[in-house]
């Protein structure tokens, strides 16, 4: 019998792909959507196919999804600063109600539920790289305090979920990820330097760009979820990409890469902005049999050709 799965977030970057892959695996594929943050762009592919059905809802308010359900991907959030820090009461309810409601649907349905945590629980880290024991270095009253706070309450329940109620439940925590379908506008360094670079305009470094992220590349983050979502490991697991970067070598490698005239501007670190982001894959290589595979430049030329495709339709409206 063909299995269904429930996508949360499903018309976000995220919730686009794992929708894209899931129905490409063969699942009948629930979206769910308030569209705060998503966009409908991102799904209507799947619209027309038998096997793909929409709600539009907020999952902080009571969630049900008639018939039987197999899986449930929890990826319904604000996830980047821009976001969560115009809507920080939103951002607190999806992942504290939103992820109660989940896990109540997924007890009565008795479905396995993977949550969507970050790096952000660990904070400004005083550990490198970032092992999945660290309890992390966050300031829960601090203007990103809405969001690390929020995923860290999430892992809290979800893990309560496992042991009280022995639901099935699964925990990825995710590191920087890019690729076609992020918003140009989410504030976030890697959309922000190829639309400036795209647009001539000068690159906005924040700080002295000493502090450092790994991108991985989002082909690679949802097959590490998938594999994640089947094994049978319900302790939270780094996903992401441990080749780190500096955000200045970052900006020249797009400047490079695009073959822009943008000039580096510097501008002061935002409060409790992390100064160190590395994943350590260990358990994801050795329990899911995962690594990142996709280059830096490779995902480069995809996310490029998509941000330059996306700005020339925004002229074209204008």
């Amino acid at each position: 019998m063909q299995k269904r799965i429930l996508i949360t977030g499903a018309a976000g970057f995220l919730g686009s792909h794992l929708s894209d892959r899931f129905i490409a695996e063969g699942y009948h594929v629930i979206g769910m959507d308030n569209l705060l943050t998503g966009n409908l762009a991102n799904i209507e592919h799947l619209f027309p196919l038998e096997n793909f059905e929409f709600y539009h809802h907020d999952v902080s308010k009571f969630v049900h999804v008639p018939g039987k359900l197999d899986y449930i991907l929890h990826f319904a959030s604000p996830a980047s600063p821009i976001d969560y820090l115009k809507m920080p009461i939103q951002t607190m309810k999806v992942g504290s109600l939103g992820t109660h409601n989940l896990l109540g649907l997924a007890k009565a349905k008795k479905a396995r539920i993977l949550v969507a945590s970050t790096s952000e629980v660990y904070g400004d880290p005083q550990v490198h790289p970032q092992k999945e024991e660290y309890w992390g270095n966050v300031n829960p009253i601090g203007p990103r305090g809405v969001y690390d706070e929020a995923k860290r309450f999430q892992e809290a329940i979800t893990m309560a979920y496992h042991t009280f109620h022995g639901l099935e439940t699964r925990i990825v925590r995710i590191f920087n990820t890019y690729g076609p379908r992020m918003r140009l506008n989410d504030g976030r360094a890697l959309p922000t330097f190829f639309r400036q670079a795209i647009e001539g305009e000068d690159i906005t470094v924040f700080g002295d760009g000493s502090q450092t992220r790994s991108f991985c590349y989002v082909s690679d983050l949802v097959e590490g979820i998938y594999r994640l979502l089947l094994s049978d490991y319900a302790l939270p697991v780094n996903i992401g990409n441990p080749q780190e970067i500096s955000i200045k070598e970052f900006a020249e490698e797009i400047i490079e890469f695009t073959g822009t005239s943008s000039k580096i501007v510097y501008k002061p670190l935002p409060k409790d902005d992390p100064q160190q982001r590395q994943p350590d894959i260990t358990k994801a290589q050795n329990i899911l049999g995962w690594q990142p595979r996709v280059s830096r430049k490779e995902g480069f030329i995809k996310t490029y050709a998509y941000f330059k495709e996306i700005l020339e339709k925004n002229k074209t409206l204008v």
